[in-house]
């Protein structure tokens, strides 16, 4: 009943996004290459739908590597535009190029000296003739029947500014690493996290030199609160791990085990990690330990120095599951 419409419609915009592939042209490099060579941010620009674009696509570049923030062009008449600097370039959305609010903006964009690219759907409009660059989203037809929404237009605007944002994170050669400290909120960020995210480290890392005793072993597990301490040489070196566990089971000997040293009671070969593995990897290597999950990683570098400890609680209080 309602299918044939919605059809239309799917087919409508996905024609327009098709059309714009001949146009990743010399201009749509330019763009590249300019925004690459930026030195400040990208502000991006455009009201009513345009405007809702604009923040998406806003929100994408700052999001894989690329500095930006949303200016509302009536916002930006009334003072802030002073956010933006001569080293900024404005991305403009504007279907007809000749939106009133964002043309109120270009007096003061060309005082201040930021350069400006245009994407519109009518290479005519006022605010082409006054950008540095201009680049075609121009649709043949809207999917709306009546021809007055905003629909093909605002999916190709997206579409395109989609593509600049691949294009640049292709370019800085932006990584999952690099995605992961630009969303460490979102469950994906937390997985991509390394285990140098999260380890305790400095002052919090529990170490003890060789050649001290269980009794001060226990102040500093105790003091640190992650129920084990690593056993260091001299040069910082990881010669063992001392549980709470190793301390309770140690009881059973007597008192006097207290002042006998470290190393009589310490695992010599713990399991380790380096700080560069995944969090998420080392979660699940702590938890495929059977019958009992490690709960501790001492984390060591290169060189085997005890460099920082990872406990499981702080992983899953992150949601690494």
């Amino acid at each position: 009943m309602y299918g044939e419409q919605a059809r239309r419609c799917l087919d409508i915009e996905a024609r327009a996004v098709a059309s714009l592939i001949p146009r990743i042209d010399g201009e749509f490099d330019k763009a590249i290459e300019m925004i690459l060579a930026c030195q400040g941010r990208v502000v991006v620009t455009g009201i009513g739908k345009s405007g809702l674009i604009g923040r998406k696509v806003s929100a994408t570049l700052a999001s894989t590597g690329t500095p930006s923030f949303f200016l509302h062009p009536s916002e930006g008449l009334h003072g802030d535009v002073g956010m933006v600097t001569g080293d900024d370039i404005v991305m403009a959305f504007s279907n007809s190029g000749d939106t009133a609010e964002v043309l109120g903006l270009l007096p003061a964009l060309k005082r201040i000296g930021a350069r400006i690219i245009a994407l519109c759907g009518c290479k005519d409009g006022v605010l082409v003739h006054n950008a540095d660059l201009f680049l075609d989203v121009s649709v043949k037809q809207e999917a709306c029947p009546l021809g007055l929404t905003p629909t093909a237009s605002t999916t190709a605007a997206l579409a395109m500014g989609d593509a600049i944002a691949m294009a640049l994170l292709s370019a800085r050669k932006f990584s999952a690493e690099d995605f992961a400290v630009f969303h460490p909120g979102g469950a994906l960020g937390q997985k991509l996290l390394t285990v140098a995210d999260h380890m305790h480290k400095g002052e919090d890392n529990p170490v003890i030199p060789a050649g001290k005793t269980v009794r001060e072993a226990l102040f500093v597990i105790t003091a640190k609160g992650l129920g084990a301490t690593s056993v260091i040489a001299a040069d910082g070196g990881l010669l063992g791990l001392i549980t709470d566990g190793d301390i309770r089971r140690g009881f059973e000997k007597g008192n006097d085990f207290l002042d006998q040293k470290v190393e009589a009671f310490m695992t010599r070969t713990p399991r380790t990690i380096s700080p560069d593995e995944l969090a998420a990897a080392a979660l699940r290597r702590m938890e495929a330990n059977k019958p009992t999950p490690i709960t501790v990683l001492p984390v060591i570098n290169s060189e085997g120095c005890a460099i920082g400890m990872l406990h499981i609680t702080d992983l899953l209080r992150r949601g690494m599951v």
